[in-house]
């Protein structure tokens, strides 16, 4: 919601300063996200003539202007405007000058093979409504040489606030005014509206054929309007707030939009045909809408029509055909209350966001509908003249009462605060409540703008927000004499680490459907009756997932589909392999496609970044570390389920009794039954099958050793069987030293060219951390050799040369 500070002094009548009112809107509610304030941001631009424009010889829509900017020697500017001409005054940005509707700093530039001095500037690139094409056109008395915006009197701030969806009195201006003289910032103008007599009956019937989707219609015609542009004062304030002006009878429905969080339409009586009738669209029906797109309506979205067809979309948008132009004489204004919900789904299903929807579809003041009718008949007359018929008003035009029966204590329960009962009653009546009776329990009715109050807590939110929640006292919580117990449980704890794992990896978050197909569920080995949905919202999601993958591995191919082939998606949560409460385990899991490799991460030893099984795997471990998994304790064991690839996954263990996950290269069957491409590469870790770590502290304490001496890596690579596994070889060369050699990693292995039939090549680095002196060559060739005899015994393979 955004509105100037001089549109806010309209009504309210206060000398704080822009700080004083920012500072005090932020503690009641009402946060301020910006303050733009135009003459600060476009103090550098100035007021300048150009003296002549000649054609630039190496451009045919560039021309070279020699620019009087209020000093001894003129400027030469190159400018691309069509209406760049001698004789024009414009605004001038010169050098170092920041763009704001451009976002980039102008400097002394060469266009063409001619020197160019500053610019000519539109009022798009100033970050003002465009009204011409070109560079701005100002008077012929603009004076030289001065500041832009102090002669345009551009120095009124515009605030924009953050509105809660509760709060649908704040989308006009008057109640933002309202809150802020309750909260002693000045005296709110509220002047009464008179009601403007009618000279004749309005010959334009209405009915409303379905009262819940309009509660209430209000309707007069006025003749002998003459439209046109609106007035100075109004054309400000809108484009203060971004709008552009159109003419006088548009520019009162947005002003009133934004004044009073009153939306009404108006129609050209002269393109409306007979009657009006409120009712449910029929399928097929189409508007041509005044923002130019064409909608194809149904049943479930309610318009106002005439015998011609449809001519608006309730409360979201009129219509092309029976909207006022410059040549409109007679005119229907319109102010309705309309269904929130009906609204907000329509607006939704169309796609349209208009000013009208975000009011209505938050629920306007029942009891403005008429009054907002009369205002917007004044302003009418007051600029464009004209003669107005009687009101016809169909259905209710007022809300219903809410009368509170109000604790007073309540407030000092709920809140902390002690706020006497006097200062309630002050801050409740400046907010337009009525309070009543001595207490203890006092009657408050509620106005009919508040639709968002309904019982004493909202009450007592009313008078706390006020009244001031800086007031509320520090409590420190009780701690007793015991230790405070940690906040968090253990998975919790596990659930939050595992995430920051994958994300460090660059695997982004997804979040996805915890119910999958029917076939993706017995795929997955789930499918039981019992995990069925009994009333799905979709045919598609009729079962409980039993693993994430399904719909990770859907939104990869989603991805693909739609030209982003390379992803990595990971999700933390929860899979269903039954009905019982122990069936429900959290889980951590990913999917990489494509190039989406951890290659950047580490030493990737197939040489490629696509991703493959080892990524998958480096996956899987690194949420088990972060998880807090016994990590010498864990096995890993070839092969997985049956829709992971044979011979390219592996199984994750602490015994075959505690399987902790799995990874791998996703089976061609599976990926061909779930309807996606391959190669996809994927893990799973259960989080609640991890061993809690010991809570009782062992007898021997836990030393950390930190070596003050530089790590040593050596590689190498043996040929060993082709039934030989790289775990075999990582065993044998950490039990030469388990104290010296910190670390085995495998980083290659190859089959082909150069290795005979039924053999490959393992390689490895191995790390050594010595802990007393640095080692020496012989020491280290010593170390070598160990490794090498051991290795070779325990798996029979030799040394590659």
């Amino acid at each position: 919601m955004k509105f100037s500070l001089s549109w806010l002094k309209d009504h309210l009548d206060t000398d704080a300063t822009l700080d004083q009112l920012s500072e005090k809107l932020t503690m009641i509610g009402l946060e301020v996200e910006h303050i733009e304030d135009k003459a600060k941001l476009l103090a550098p631009f100035t007021i300048a003539e150009i003296v002549e424009a000649v054609q630039h010889p190496n451009a045919d829509r560039l021309r070279i202007c020699t620019v009087n900017a209020g000093e001894a020697q003129p400027l030469q500017i190159v400018c691309g405007a069509p209406n760049a001409r001698a004789g024009l005054k414009t605004v001038l940005a010169r050098p170092g000058t920041y763009i704001p509707g451009k976002d980039f700093t102008i400097g002394l530039g060469n266009i063409r093979g001619v020197e160019s001095q500053g610019m000519l500037c539109s009022a798009g690139e100033l970050g003002l409504p465009d009204a011409i094409d070109g560079i701005i056109e100002l008077p012929a008395d603009a004076p030289v040489g001065a500041v832009y915006p102090d002669w345009a009197k551009l120095g009124d701030p515009v605030i924009e606030i953050n509105l809660t969806p509760n709060r649908q009195d704040c989308t006009g201006v008057a109640g933002i005014a309202r809150d802020l003289a309750a909260a002693d910032m000045g005296t709110f103008k509220n002047p009464g509206i008179k009601p403007i007599k009618g000279e004749f009956p309005c010959p334009v019937k209405v009915t409303v054929e379905d009262a819940k989707l309009c509660p209430g219609f209000a309707l007069r015609l006025v003749r002998g309007v003459k439209n046109g542009p609106s007035p100075e004062w109004l054309q400000k304030k809108l484009t203060s707030i971004g709008l552009r002006p159109i003419n006088a009878l548009v520019d009162i429905t947005n002003y009133l939009t934004f004044d009073r969080a009153r939306p009404l339409h108006v129609f050209d009586a002269a393109k409306v045909k007979g009657d009006l009738v409120v009712r449910r669209a029929r399928d097929g029906e189409t508007l041509l809408a005044l923002d130019g797109k064409t909608y194809k309506l149904d049943d479930k979205i309610c318009v106002i029509a005439d015998e011609h067809g449809v001519e608006s979309l309730a409360g979201i948008m009129g219509g092309e055909a029976s909207g006022c132009s410059d040549d409109t004489t007679d005119v229907l204004i319109e102010s309705a209350l309309w269904n929130e919900i009906n609204i907000a789904q329509t607006g939704r299903k169309l796609g349209i966001n208009s000013d009208a929807r975000y009011r209505f579809e938050r629920g306007v003041d029942p009891a403005f509908m008429v009054p907002g009718l009369e205002l917007a008949t004044k302003l009418v007359l007051e600029m464009c003249g004209g003669t107005p018929s009687e009101n016809v008003v169909v259905g209710k035009s007022f809300g219903d009462d809410r009368v509170i029966d109000f604790p007073v204590t309540e407030v000092k329960r709920l809140s902390g605060i002690e706020v006497p009962q006097t200062e309630m009653k002050r801050i409740l009546t400046h907010l337009g409540f009525m309070m009543a009776g001595p207490g203890p329990v006092v009657k408050v009715a509620v106005p009919s703008w508040r639709s968002d109050v309904h019982g004493k807590a909202d009450i007592v939110e009313e008078i706390v927000r006020i009244f001031g929640v800086d007031k509320v006292p520090m409590t420190p919580f009780e701690r007793g004499d015991d230790a405070r117990k940690p906040v968090l449980t253990p998975l919790q704890l596990r659930i939050r680490r595992a995430r920051r794992a994958l994300a460090s990896r660059g695997i982004i978050e997804a979040v996805t459907w915890s119910f999958i197909t029917k076939s993706a569920a017995e795929l997955f080995g789930g499918g039981q009756r019992e995990l069925e949905v009994a009333n799905p919202i979709a045919a598609d999601l009729s079962d409980m997932r039993p693993t994430l993958l399904a719909g990770l591995i859907a939104a990869a191919q989603a991805n693909a589909n739609r030209g982003v082939s390379d992803v990595a998606l990971f999700e933390v949560g929860q899979v269903f392999r039954g009905d019982r409460p122990q069936d429900q385990l959290m889980a951590a899991s990913g999917v990489r496609r494509g190039f989406a490799s951890s290659e950047g991460l580490g030493r990737h030893w197939t040489g490629s970044a696509q991703a493959d099984v080892f990524d998958a795997k480096a996956d899987a471990l690194a949420v088990l570390a972060a998880a807090g998994a016994p990590m010498q304790a864990l096995q890993i064991v070839a092969g997985g389920p049956k829709w992971l690839h044979p011979g390219r996954s592996g199984t994750i263990q602490i015994g075959p009794q505690n399987v902790l996950g799995y990874f791998g290269e996703v089976h061609p069957r599976a990926l061909e039954a779930l309807g996606a491409d391959g190669p996809l590469v994927v893990f799973e870790v259960i989080l609640d099958r991890i061993p809690e770590a010991k809570k009782k502290p062992t007898r021997a304490k836990p030393v950390i050793e930190l070596s003050s001496f530089q790590p040593v890596s050596r590689d190498f690579a043996f040929i060993v069987d082709r039934s030989v596994k790289a775990a075999d070889i990582v065993r044998a060369a950490q039990g030469v030293d388990k104290k010296l050699i910190t670390s085995v990693n495998v980083f290659d292995v190859y089959e082909g060219k150069g290795i005979d039939d039924g053999k490959k090549s393992i390689a490895v680095a191995v790390t050594l951390q010595p802990r007393e002196k640095t080692l020496t060559d012989q020491e280290i060739e010593a170390v070598a050799a160990k490794i090498v005899a051991e290795v070779t015994k325990k798996t029979g393979g030799t040394l590659r040369g």
